[in-house]
């Protein structure tokens, strides 16, 4: 888990649930932002168990270097999903199609919210955050 460090990438985020200005306060898995800094292309599943159902991405909060590409892979449960940013830098297709993937490479630093549009209202939300 990234913790908020203190070295020169902190950012500040830390592991408190409620970070974000309460983006994930109806999110019942988020426990934290996980460091995938050294992963070239980390892996987010789509459609895993949380907010009652196959309703979350695992894991909903990612760190990540510049550069990297994201990978979403849907498990095929809880019905029809996406991947989608809520300021409109990509969007996957809506399918339930078990491993089926989209990717996205993050370029810029910054925060990067995103939704099941689906399942929203349920807490199917997710963000990667992009530090160099």
């Amino acid at each position: 888990m990234y913790d908020g460090g203190g070295g020169e990438h902190d950012l500040g985020y830390g592991d408190e649930v409620g970070s974000f200005d309460g983006w994930f306060d109806d999110v019942d898995d988020y426990t934290g932002v996980v460091d995938k800094t050294g992963e070239s292309r980390p892996v987010v599943g789509v459609g895993t168990e949380g907010n009652g159902g196959q309703f979350a991405y695992d894991p909903p909060a990612i760190e990540v270097s510049t550069g990297t590409t994201v990978v979403w892979k849907w498990t095929g449960e809880g019905g029809y999903h996406d991947v989608a940013h809520v300021g409109d830098a990509f969007e996957s297709e809506v399918t339930q199609e078990r491993g089926f993937t989209f990717e996205h490479t993050f370029e810029n630093e910054g925060e990067y919210k995103y939704v099941c549009t689906p399942h929203e209202t349920l807490g199917m939300k997710g963000i990667v955050v992009v530090t160099s």
